[in-house]
């Protein structure tokens, strides 16, 4: 049995050495379930959830306007950064009922808005083969901007990129359109203000050809 008092000495040994490293990670790894609990409870009571992000489709169809998701991913998985992934969030945490877009400085918009667009290519990169090879399809000229709507009887707050078309962007009816849900309105105030800024901040926006 001397292989058994070998190995159990072996053993030991690690634990002595090691115990308190083993020790400090299970406390650290504790402590960090927690508090990402009591900040996921605290996130549902308020229904905030800035750690995702929607792609969200704007169109308005025979008079009604209608809401589509696109894409829905978290965050950090669209822009692989976790500094550019906490910029984000905290930029959609101060926006506001007048100003859905995110307050983030002119000169690095493109960066926040270029992985968007690189998901957006990703999800049609067949419509744009098949386009190139000759096929028959359709396309249009889209604009992507970065919003978090904040205005009163929204159902949750949640970072979103509204995608459009430049089109449908420029030329918005002056009535509101039927809606599919009450709600919507809100939807609409926001795209009345995505126009606005359309045509005093295009930067902004990043626009995307999609083909199907």
């Amino acid at each position: 049995m001397d292989w058994w008092h070998h190995l159990w000495a072996t053993v030991s040994e690690q634990i002595h050495d090691h115990g308190a490293k083993v020790l400090t990670g299970l406390v650290l790894m504790g402590v960090g379930w927690y508090f990402g609990n009591r900040k996921a409870r605290h996130n549902w009571r308020r229904r905030e959830f800035f750690d995702r992000l929607n792609i969200s489709l704007n169109t308005i169809r025979d008079g009604k306007l209608m809401l589509r998701t696109l894409v829905e991913k978290r965050v950090d998985d669209i822009y692989l950064n976790s500094a550019a992934t906490a910029e984000v969030i905290r930029a959609a945490q101060k926006t506001t009922p007048l100003d859905s877009t995110l307050p983030l400085a002119q000169n690095d918009y493109w960066y926040y808005l270029n992985p968007i667009l690189n998901e957006l290519s990703e999800r049609f990169a067949a419509g744009l083969l098949k386009q190139d090879q000759g096929a028959t399809g359709t396309s249009a000229r889209y604009v992507v901007a970065l919003t978090s709507e904040t205005a009163g009887d929204l159902r949750m707050r949640k970072l979103r990129a509204m995608v459009i078309q430049r089109s449908l962007l420029e030329n918005l009816p002056e009535e509101q359109p039927a809606l599919e849900a009450p709600h919507h309105h809100i939807r609409w105030t926001t795209l009345k203000q995505l126009a606005s800024e359309w045509s005093q901040r295009p930067w902004k926006f990043i626009e995307v050809e999609l083909c199907v």
